[in-house]
């Protein structure tokens, strides 16, 4: 349980708030690259309670504005790309990728007014099918080097789904260890997920690394033998979980809030060794539309089937992870009440990155960079991220077993 203060440094992302400060200090994503394609048009995005514009210039220049035009208001979605910026369709003004007015046709010749303006801007990169931006304060850090960020494009996927609550909901939930025994069960024969059936109650051990957390959940089965699976929280607001094939790569979710009440899902699936292949039928894309809304929503119920829950899967809500996440946090509110909650041991992942959470908020407040905040390039190798799911016998000490036998690339199995 958290008091009602705490609950609200937790999920306030607005600026200069304490957690929307912290978030603010390191690269977030805020569009796929697939949104802005070149020649596209630009993009309304409202991030962290900002509204914003994305586009790309026509050098290919990727510029990240805020959305109404400074001079009167005009939004600058609708306006037209040209002469290496974006042109407001009001009066003309012509601001390029960095937030500088390069022209404002109705002044007087001579005039330097426009030399003034200095609209709001952002920097961004695109990596890995990704439009990250630093909407922090000061010279962006590095952005760290995270291998599924440099994957091939047959080695990856990336797409984002919506969700209608707040980021920090989603984000506790991916590291949370003990819900895929019970959300996630369906009938099927074999894989982890029988091993996750068996045992259901997971010793649990988080881990602090430099970028976060790596949290190791260990269960009992085959009698004398143990399942152990590895995922981690990277700080501030993603998790690094099981997925893409066993050993040779994982998945990401990315979760960057849209306001206190909205947030997006980025998600990343990443095979290190082997192309991903063609969609899965239930892969993510197969759960959202166009607009990256999830089919089984809020609105429909998750289209939840009482029949289904007698024999295919605990809770009816076919196979599909995104929308059985979406209905047990978006169905604690818009903003979960964390002061009306009963943390348990199978919490204990979740209280150690809120611990985390709280002392980066006030490293910042301090005005101290928080934890992964990198600024040294010789400091910027890929983050020991390790992602494993594997059976090993009983009586092996598991923590230091992977220590000593699993390098940071593992090879599938």
């Amino acid at each position: 349980m958290v008091s009602r203060a705490e609950n609200e440094r937790l999920t306030q992302s607005g600026r200069g708030t304490p957690m929307g400060e912290l978030l603010r200090r390191y690269w977030q994503p805020v569009a796929l690259a697939e949104e802005l394609p070149a020649g596209g048009a630009p993009v309304p995005v409202q991030a962290m309670g900002e509204d914003l514009v994305l586009f790309r210039d026509d050098k290919g220049q990727i510029g990240l504005l805020g959305l109404h035009c400074s001079h009167r208001g005009a939004d600058l979605s609708y306006g037209r790309l040209e002469d290496e910026g974006l042109r407001c369709i009001y009066h003309g003004w012509l601001y390029d990728v960095r937030g500088r007015c390069l022209e404002q046709p109705g002044e007087p010749s001579g005039s330097t007014f426009n030399e003034r303006i200095r609209h709001g801007a952002y920097p961004c990169q695109e990596r890995g099918g990704l439009i990250l931006a630093y909407m922090g304060p000061g010279e962006a850090p590095l952005l760290p080097d995270y291998e599924f960020l440099s994957a091939p494009a047959d080695h990856r996927t990336v797409t984002k789904v919506f969700h209608e609550c707040n980021f920090q909901q989603s984000s506790e939930g991916n590291i949370d260890q003990a819900h895929v025994s019970f959300l996630h069960r369906v009938a099927r024969d074999g894989g982890d997920m029988n091993y996750l059936v068996e045992d259901t109650s997971p010793s649990l051990d988080p881990e602090e690394t430099d970028y976060g957390l790596r949290i190791y959940s260990v269960r009992r089965v085959e009698g004398d033998k143990q399942f152990v699976k590895i995922s981690n929280f990277v700080m501030p607001n993603f998790a690094a979980v099981p997925g893409g094939g066993r050993g040779d790569g994982y998945q990401v979710n990315w979760h960057v809030p849209i306001d206190d009440t909205h947030h997006w899902k980025f998600v990343y699936t990443y095979r290190r060794n082997t192309p991903i292949g063609p969609p899965s039928p239930h892969g993510t894309r197969a759960e959202v539309d166009s607009q990256y809304h999830l089919i089984r929503n809020k609105g429909n119920r998750y289209l939840q089937d009482r029949d289904e829950m007698k024999s295919k899967s605990f809770v009816g809500l076919a196979v599909g992870f995104n929308a059985q996440d979406a209905c047990a946090t978006e169905g604690a509110g818009p903003i979960q009440d964390r002061t009306d909650e009963h943390i348990a041991y199978t919490d204990r992942v979740i209280s150690a990155s809120r611990a985390l959470l709280f002392r980066a908020m006030r490293d910042v407040e301090e005005g101290r960079d928080p934890q992964h905040v990198i600024r040294d390039p010789a400091a910027n190798g890929p983050p020991e991220i390790l992602v494993r799911t594997d059976v090993i016998l009983g009586d092996v000490p598991w923590r230091e077993h992977w220590r000593q036998s699993a390098p940071l690339r593992l090879p599938d199995n």
